[in-house]
């Protein structure tokens, strides 16, 4: 199955750079990628400086997301868990809806003072991170998966509720430029920020697949995996923090990036038949890169409509999955 997942990958990954909302003849494509310098420059622009950023944001996004949903579900024993549903989406929304609207893009702090997307990122991690933290403390307090999942979609109101009023009182421009990062879209990283987007989620992912074994523990509950050696509070703290900075890095720089977190992780049960994260993990990565490269794919193909926001793919590809899990019956409570 992994090499499957690897394979379907590597095929979509190629047909985001061949294919997109401007239609380039695919010889001249071959020309960009090897260096023909008889290629139009737009063309090579296109290609290099904007298909290839936008499929690597896009693999390495969906990688991210689902793997926060994975482990999501299996710290809080509970198949409807995600970064979306408990709210540390709109958590990481917030942070960066309080740098943009309300301190103007940048963060100062005596002669500390960073802007541009350091402060989004930033912002971001610090709103996922307040969220996390809230819904481990809740865990702690209540044990019921139905109570966290009514108090994850509290907080997403509440996390709506204070942006609606940031943009109430923020400027056109900053309302604007608020507008359409909300939509979502892969193709905000730029050549230039790539290997500090792309750095950071890959050592996070890294850290993730190193989990593999304690995920598997937890998944027998915290006395079995207390008793096989698994600082259980630890192991908590540690999964949280991997799981806010993959949410916020990805939603910093690519928007609100929804249900991929919730539905993937189901999808490569469904193709693996197994609950071990030695094979889960890995293949939740490839099935969440497919599926958002799928969806990269569907927001650029040529049309008249031009390019597609990235927030109104990604629900028809989630719901069902969504849908189909709750219909079988699994238990939320």
């Amino acid at each position: 199955m992994l090499a499957a997942a690897f394979i379907v990958v590597l095929l979509l990954f190629v047909a985001n750079i061949f294919w997109g909302s401007v239609n380039i003849p695919t010889e001249e494509v071959f020309g960009v990628l090897t260096g023909d310098a008889a290629v139009r420059p737009e063309w090579r622009f296109i290609v290099l400086g904007s298909r290839l950023p936008q499929a690597l944001t896009a693999l390495l996004s969906g990688m991210a997301l689902s793997v926060a949903g994975l482990m999501l579900q299996t710290l809080f024993n509970n198949p409807l868990a995600g970064p979306e549903v408990f709210g540390i989406n709109s958590g990481a929304g917030l942070g960066v809806a309080i740098v943009m609207l309300a301190l103007q893009g940048s963060f100062t702090a005596g002669a500390f003072s960073i802007g541009g997307y350091m402060a989004l990122l930033a912002g971001a991690f610090a709103g996922a991170l307040l969220i996390t933290l809230v819904i481990l403390a809740l865990s702690a307090w209540v044990g019921s998966n139905l109570f966290l999942l009514i108090a994850g979609l509290a907080v997403s109101y509440l996390s709506s509720a204070v942006i609606a009023l940031l943009n109430y009182f923020s400027t056109a421009e900053g309302v604007h430029s608020y507008l359409i990062w909300g939509m979502g879209s892969f193709g905000g990283v730029s050549l230039a920020q790539m290997p500090l987007f792309a750095g950071i989620l890959t050592a996070a992912l890294m850290v993730a697949l190193l989990m593999a074994k304690p995920l598997n523990a937890l998944l027998l509950g915290d006395v079995y995996a207390a008793n096989l050696g698994v600082r259980t509070k630890r192991m908590r703290g540690i999964l949280l923090a991997v799981t806010g900075l993959l949410t916020a890095v990805v939603t910093a720089f690519c928007g609100p990036v929804s249900f991929i977190g919730l539905a993937v992780p189901h999808l490569a049960r469904l193709f693996l038949c197994t609950g071990n994260h030695r094979f889960l993990l890995p293949a939740t990565m490839l099935t969440g890169g497919s599926v958002a490269l799928l969806c990269n794919l569907l927001c650029l193909l040529p049309g008249k409509s031009g390019v597609v926001p990235l927030g109104a793919i990604t629900p028809l590809i989630g719901a069902p999955v969504i849908l189909y899990v709750v219909l079988r019956g699994r238990r939320i409570e």
